[in-house]
């Protein structure tokens, strides 16, 4: 998922630069709120371009993988892929559920409701439920449109390098350099890797409340969690800080504050499917 968003980032500042500051201006759409969450940001990007940008990369993902040929996995990934995008209030999103032979454990979700599971992931699902944690928090991150959000980041980033070699232009190449590889380094481990951390934790957050109005027990979600965890390996706290993704246990300790509500959304499912099948 990083690798597609660094791609799609790039290829949006590669069309938004000849545009200049003004034109950004003009596709300003204000402060977003997420949903489930609450949080606010700030998204210079039309949703229409960020669709645009997600079928690029889907197109580009169908000719590089291949579809798995499991009959019940790839059943499975559709069925719950359909029970979820049923929880989906907003519109403007054409929901497709791929599952790709592949042996890593992964999935990811392409701005515009695009969504791949790789079969590697199905060696630590149990569930319905399970998989539908997962289906979950990548359909979240479709509809919190943390796509657009990241290219918004990626642009004020771009933008402050060119500010700094501005300011710098009259201290000589070396110096300059320096500079520039400060504000990389601050802008990285300050502004883009922690800003990836939130997203992750919404996602999850807004996920388990997905998963629980389609009728699946929010509680596998933690569940998914903590075996996955246990199978990856343990992490540094030094390793999470240069990473995108939260350590297990910090991120099971975040699914378990918002289990109350997940289950009183869980209550009120039209049917509720528990674990559903399970593998």
């Amino acid at each position: 998922m990083k690798n597609r968003l660094m791609s799609m980032t790039k290829h949006f500042s590669s069309m938004i630069r000849p545009l200049g500051l003004v034109a950004c201006l003009c596709v300003l759409t204000g402060c977003v709120m997420e949903p489930i969450t609450g949080r606010r940001r700030l998204i210079l990007t039309p949703m229409s371009m960020e669709t645009e940008l997600g079928l690029q990369a889907w197109s580009e993902t169908l000719k590089k993988e291949r579809l798995s040929t499991n009959a019940s996995r790839t059943a499975a990934v559709t069925r719950v892929g359909d029970a979820l995008k049923k929880t989906v209030k907003a519109s403007g999103y054409d929901w497709e559920f791929k599952l790709f032979e592949s042996k890593q454990a992964n999935a990811f979700c392409l701005p515009g409701g695009k969504i791949a599971v790789y079969e590697g992931l199905f060696d630590f699902l149990r569930n319905d439920a399970e998989l539908a944690a997962v289906v979950g928090h990548e359909i979240a991150h479709a509809t919190a449109r943390h796509g657009g959000e990241r290219m918004t980041q990626a642009l004020a980033v771009n933008l402050g390098t060119a500010a700094l070699l501005y300011a710098t232009s009259g201290q000589g190449a070396e110096q300059q350099q320096r500079w520039l590889l400060a504000y990389t380094g601050i802008s990285n481990l300050g502004v883009i890797l922690p800003y990836s951390r939130v997203h992750e934790y919404a996602a999850d957050r807004i996920g388990l409340i997905y998963m629980a109005r389609a009728g699946y027990d929010p509680r596998a979600a933690v569940n998914f969690w903590t075996s996955f965890a246990a199978g990856k390996g343990k992490q540094s706290a030094i390793s999470e800080f240069l990473s995108t993704h939260p350590l297990g246990e910090k991120r099971i300790a975040k699914l378990k504050e918002h289990m109350g509500q997940a289950l009183a959304e869980y209550r009120k499912a039209p049917k509720r499917h528990g674990y559903g099948q399970t593998y």
